[in-house]
C-alpha cells in the first residue's frame, strides 16, 4: 500500500490521475445521457403511489454510481473509507451530511440505494442528470411550503439525504448550515443522523476546474455519527428556537469533526 501511495503521489502518478479523472468525467457524462433511454419506462405514467417504480429506478442509478465510485478508487484517483453505514437507510431517518466535494452524492447514494435526496433544482437542466433525478423521485430544492409538505410525506416511508449547506463547503473548510433542513427534521423525521465527510487534500471544490489535480491522492472518510431524537429537542423549546439550537449544535459537531481530521 505504501508503494502504491508513493507511485500515485509522484509526478507520473499525478499525470495518471489526471488522465483517469478525464476518462471518469467522460464516462459519467456519457452514461448519464444513456440513462435518458434506459430510464424512460420509469418516467412514464406517474401515479399517486409511485414509490415502487422510483425504488427500481434508484437501484439502477445508484448501482451505476457505486460502480463509478469503485472505478475512482481502483484507478487510484481517490481513496475512500466508510464507517457506520449499516445504521443508515431507515424509514423516517433524515440524514444530514456536509458537502466538501463534487463526488459526495455519488459515494453516499451509491451505498444508500433506497434513500431519497434533496438536490439542486438547477440539476434538472443538466442533460446528464435530469432523467435520473426525475425517475428516482429525488426532490428539487425550493423555499416554498410545498417542499415542507413533500418532505413530510417522504419521511413517512423513506429515508432522506440532505446537504444543509446548500452548496459545497468553501475553501476555508467551515461548515455553515441553513436552518431549513433541521426544521424539516424536527417537523417530520423520526430520527436525525449526521454523516461527517472529510477529504484531504481538498479537491473537486466549487468553481475548481476538474483538471486541477493535487500532488497527493485525495482521501475521503465518511463517518456516521450518533442518532439525534427530534422529540428530545422539541420537548425543551418551541420549534423555531429548537431548530436554531439544534442547527448550532450540528454546526459545532461538524466543524469539530473537520478540525480533528485536518
Amino acid at each position: 500500500m505504501a508503494l502504491v501511495d508513493t507511485l500515485l503521489n509522484s509526478r507520473i502518478g499525478q499525470i495518471w490521475r489526471l488522465l483517469a479523472t478525464a476518462f471518469g468525467f467522460v464516462l459519467f457524462g456519457v452514461c448519464g445521457v444513456l440513462f435518458k433511454i434506459l430510464l424512460l419506462p420509469y418516467r412514464l405514467r406517474p401515479t399517486d403511489n409511485d414509490l415502487p417504480r422510483q425504488l427500481r429506478a434508484r437501484s439502477l442509478v445508484t448501482g451505476s454510481w457505486r460502480i463509478f465510485a469503485r472505478y475512482l478508487t481502483a484507478a487510484g484517483i481517490v481513496r475512500a473509507e466508510f464507517e457506520g453505514f449499516e445504521r443508515l437507510g431507515k424509514p423516517g431517518q433524515l440524514i444530514l451530511a456536509n458537502h466538501p466535494s463534487l463526488l459526495d452524492v455519488v459515494f453516499l447514494l451509491g451505498r444508500l440505494p433506497e434513500a431519497n435526496c434533496i438536490v439542486k433544482a438547477a440539476l434538472l437542466h443538466n442533460p446528464a442528470m435530469n432523467s435520473q433525478i426525475r425517475a428516482c423521485g429525488y426532490i428539487p430544492n425550493s423555499e416554498d411550503e410545498a417542499l415542507l409538505a413533500h418532505v413530510h410525506r417522504i419521511l413517512q416511508h423513506e429515508s432522506l439525504l440532505v446537504f444543509p449547506e446548500g452548496t459545497r463547503t468553501g475553501w476555508d473548510g467551515v461548515v455553515r448550515f441553513h436552518r431549513g433542513a433541521v426544521s424539516m427534521g424536527l417537523r417530520s423525521a423520526r430520527t436525525i443522523t449526521p454523516v461527517f465527510i472529510s477529504m484531504h487534500p481538498p479537491n473537486y471544490k466549487k468553481h475548481q476546474p476538474w483538471y486541477i489535480i493535487p500532488k497527493r491522492r485525495p482521501a475521503y472518510r465518511f463517518t456516521v455519527g450518533d442518532d439525534i431524537d427530534p422529540q428530545h429537542w422539541l420537548a425543551q423549546k418551541p420549534l423555531p428556537i429548537a431548530a436554531r439550537r439544534l442547527n448550532d449544535h450540528l454546526q459545532t459537531l461538524f466543524n469539530r469533526e473537520s478540525t480533528q481530521n485536518d
